[in-house]
C-alpha cells in the first residue's frame, strides 16, 4: 500500500485533532522485558543529550533557559542526563545545599513542560573538586599525595597519587571529619536526592556515579596493557619495546595516534584491552559492586519504582568487558529496574584525533556491551558518547557510525555534552539530529536511517488488542522528497502533529488492534 507523503504534508485534514502529546508520546519510563517502556508496553527509544555544569564559579548550574530546553525538543531529544556534583549538592558533611537543589528543580521543570524526560547523574571527573569536579574537598581523602597531570586531562587518572588515594579511601569507605565513612556519605546524600523526587514522573532514574575509577590499582593497569601492545608489536615488527618505552609513547598524543593505528582491528584491539580484564574484573565484583549494593538499598528505602541507572568501570569505556551484575532488592531478588548506562569511546577521546577514532575499535566496544546487557537482561543507555568539540574532519563520519550501532543494537543514548554554540556545527545539524522511532506499540523489529540518501526505515510487530499509537520523529518536514513515500503493510491512518516553532513534526501511526508487521520507509532530501 503506497501513499505520496507529501499529499499528508500538504492536506490540513490530515493533521489529526485527537492527537495530541498525551497520547502520542510516552508519559512515563519504565523496564519490561529488558527494554524501556511506558506504562502502556509501548518500546521506547530514549535518544537524548548531557547537561552537566562543572564550573565551581557558577555553582553547577548553567544559565540554560526555556529556550534551550525548548530546542531540545525540536532537535528530537526526549530525555535528558542532567548532572549533579556532590560538592554542590553537600558542601559540608550532612549539610545539602537547598539553593542549587532549588535549582536543579528548576531545570528539571524546564524540561517537564517540554515533555522531555530526565535522569540525575552525580558526576565526577578525577573524584575531586580539587582535580576538576565532584567530591567536595572534606570527602577528598588523598592523604596529602601530590598530584600529577598529563598531556590529556584525564592521564591523572592512572598518573596522579592523590587522585588514586582519594578513590581507594572512596572505595575503603575511610571515615571523614564527623567519624562517618565517605561512601557512606554519597549514599545518604543520593538518599536525600531520591526523597525529593520521588513524586516527579519526568525524573526517571538515577545514574549513581559517573566512570567509577579502581584507585591505586591502575598502576597494574596499564603494565599490562602495554605488556600485551608490546607482544602485538614485536609480532609484527620482531622489535622489542620496554614497558617504560610504551608508557613514554602513550604520554605524547602525537605517538598515542600513531601507536593505536597497530590496533585497527578488532581481533588486535581486543587482545590488548582483555589483558587486563580479569584485574578489572575482579575490582567490579568487589568494590564496584558492593557500593552500588549499598547505594541501591539506600534509594529503595526510598523510591521502589524509578530506574537506577549503573555505569561500568572507567576502562570499560574503550573495550574492556564488564563483570558488573544488577543490583538486588532487600528480599534478595534482583532488581528488574536497572540499566546499563554504559559509556561508549575510543581510544583517542580526549585528544585532538578524536574525530579519527576507529569504526573497528568502536564496534569491539559496542559488540560488548550488548553481549553484556543480555546477560544481565537489562537495557542499555549510551550514557556518554561523541565527546566532539569544534568542526574538523571526521566527525560526520564519527557521529554515523556511532547512530549505526545505536540502531543496531537499538541503544537508547544521550550524546556528550550540550554547550551553547552545539547548534552551530555542521555535524550537529547534519547527523546528530534524525529520525528515529521514539515509541512503537508492539515490539521493534529495527529501524535505520542511512544518511548518505537521506533514507529512513523501521519495522515493527504489533499484537492483537494493542490500541495505541506509534511514534516517529521527523527533523523536517519540508525537507521530505515530492516523490518520497511512507509503505505500511494493509491498512493505514497516518497524522503529522507539528513540533511548535520548527520543522519538525511527530508522524503518528495509530495501532490497528490486530497481530501483524508494519513498516514505514520515507525519504528525507539534503539542505
Amino acid at each position: 500500500l503506497l501513499l505520496c507523503f507529501v499529499l499528508i504534508i500538504c492536506s490540513c485534514s490530515n493533521i489529526n485533532k485527537r492527537f495530541d502529546e498525551k497520547t502520542i508520546l510516552p508519559q512515563s519510563v519504565t523496564i519490561a522485558g529488558g527494554k524501556f517502556v511506558d506504562d502502556y508496553g509501548r518500546h521506547i527509544i530514549l535518544n537524548g543529550i548531557n547537561l552537566v555544569n562543572k564550573n565551581q564559579a557558577q555553582n553547577y548550574i548553567g544559565n540554560e533557559g526555556p529556550e534551550t530546553f525548548s530546542n531540545f525538543k525540536k532537535w528530537g531529544f526526549n530525555v535528558i542526563r542532567l548532572g549533579i556534583i556532590w560538592d554542590g549538592l553537600e558542601p559540608e558533611p550532612g549539610i545539602y545545599n537547598e539553593e542549587y537543589l532549588r535549582k536543579i528543580d528548576k531545570q528539571i521543570e524546564m524540561a517537564k513542560e517540554q515533555g522531555l524526560f530526565v535522569f540525575l547523574d552525580m558526576h565526577q571527573d578525577l573524584f575531586s573538586v580539587k582535580y576538576s569536579d565532584g567530591a567536595p574537598e572534606w570527602a577528598t581523602l588523598d592523604e596529602g599525595k601530590e598530584h600529577i597531570t598529563g598531556s590529556v586531562w584525564s592521564d591523572a587518572y592512572l598518573i596522579s597519587p592523590a587522585v588514586q588515594t582519594s578513590w581507594d579511601n572512596f572505595w575503603n569507605n575511610t571515615a571523614v571529619s564527623d567519624g562517618i565513612g565517605v561512601q557512606d556519605h554519597f549514599a545518604n546524600a543520593w538518599q536525600q536526592v531520591a526523597k525529593r523526587y520521588i513524586n516527579n514522573p519526568t525524573v526517571i532514574g538515577f545514574d549513581i556515579l559517573n566512570e567509577p575509577f579502581a584507585g591505586s590499582d591502575a598502576k597494574m593497569y596499564m603494565p599490562l596493557l602495554f605488556e600485551a601492545y608490546g607482544e602485538l608489536l614485536f609480532q609484527e615488527t620482531r622489535e622489542k619495546h620496554s614497558i617504560e618505552d610504551l608508557a613514554m609513547m602513550w604520554a605524547d598524543q602525537k605517538n598515542r595516534y600513531e601507536a593505536l593505528k597497530r590496533l585497527e582491528t578488532k581481533e588486535s584491539f581486543a587482545r590488548v584491552m582483555d589483558a587486563i580484564y580479569e584485574l578489572n574484573s575482579s575490582f567490579e565484583k568487589g568494590s564496584l559492586q558492593s557500593f552500588y549494593q549499598k547505594v541501591a538499598t539506600a534509594i529503595r528505602e526510598i523510591d521502589s519504582k524509578k530506574i537506577l541507572f549503573f555505569n561500568h568501570s572507567y576502562f570499560c569505556n574503550s573495550g574492556v568487558n564488564t563483570a558488573l551484575e544488577p543490583v538486588k532488592l532487600q528480599n534478595g531478588q534482583v532488581d528488574t529496574l536497572v540499566a546499563y548506562a554504559a559509556h561508549s569511546y575510543d581510544l583517542l577521546i580526549d585528544t585532538d584525533n578524536v574525530a579519527n577514532s576507529s569504526k573497528e575499535r568502536l564496534s569491539l566496544i559496542h559488540e560488548r556491551i550488548n553481549k553484556n546487557t543480555k546477560r544481565m537482561n537489562v537495557p542499555v543507555m549510551i550514557g556518554e558518547w561523541g565527546g566532539l568539540g569544534s568542526d574538523s574532519n571526521g566527525c560526520d563520519e564519527l557521529i554515523t557510525m556511532y547512530h549505526e550501532f545505536f540502531e543496531k543494537y537499538q541503544f537508547s543514548n544521550t550524546y556528550w555534552a550540550y554547550s551553547q554554540d552545539m547548534q552551530e556545527r555542521s555535524y550537529f545539524k547534519n547527523t546528530i539530529i534524525r529520525p528515529y522511532p521514539i515509541c512503537v506499540s508492539g515490539e521493534l523489529i529495527n529501524y535505520k536511517y542511512d544518511t548518505t540518501i537521506g533514507k529512513f526505515r523501521c519495522k515493527w510487530i504489533e499484537n492483537k488488542g494493542e490500541d495505541l499509537s506509534s511514534c516517529i520523529y521527523i527533523p523536517a518536514i519540508d525537507m521530505i522528497a515530492e516523490k518520497s513515500v511512507i509503505r505500511l503493510t494493509k491498512e493505514y491512518d497516518l497524522s503529522i502533529v507539528p513540533i511548535e516553532g520548527s520543522n519538525a513534526a511527530y508522524l503518528i501511526i495509530p495501532a490497528l488492534g490486530k497481530n501483524q508487521k508494519r513498516e514505514i520507509v520515507f525519504t528525507i532530501e539534503k539542505g
